[in-house]
């Protein structure tokens, strides 16, 4: 397994952006205010991602995680487990071992830390997901 550096993309968040800390926060992903930056370069173009609380390189990161319809997003893991809800599109993802899953707009669902697994972005509508991190950001490709 060939872990990738998240470093750049973890500069990339490390100034303030959309951070609640301490406050309420209520926001949709449509928002003009929120600060997109690009995922990891193994995933494919058109990836962005929002910090909307915490900080990628601390424990319990909140984010918007948004791709191009028709997308494929390559096999991976996180050191941490995922607490996702889909906020736009259909996403399937696949973990290693585990049947295929459906995630329709509005559905939660759970991954465990280090458990690969592939995702693809239905044709039609982009897919947005939040995702909920309680280990510090990282995405590791695996070859197969």
């Amino acid at each position: 397994m060939k872990r990738v550096s998240t470093i750049g993309f973890l500069l990339l968040f490390s100034s303030p952006c959309l951070i609640a800390g301490d406050n309420a926060l209520v926001i949709s992903h449509k928002d003009s205010s929120l600060q997109w930056g690009p995922c990891p370069a193994f995933i494919p173009k058109g990836c962005e991602i929002a910090i909307l609380n915490g900080q990628p390189d601390k424990e319990n990161l909140d984010i918007f995680f948004r791709v191009p319809a028709d997308s494929h997003i390559p096999k991976h893991n996180h050191t941490s487990q995922e607490r996702m809800v889909l906020v736009s599109g259909t996403l399937d993802v696949n973990y290693q071992n585990h049947e295929k899953a459906t995630i329709h707009t509005g559905d939660y669902a759970f991954g465990p830390a280090k458990l690969p697994h592939t995702a693809y972005c239905h044709k039609g509508e982009r897919c947005v997901l939040y995702i909920g991190f309680v280990a510090p950001l990282d995405a590791n490709p695996i070859k197969e």
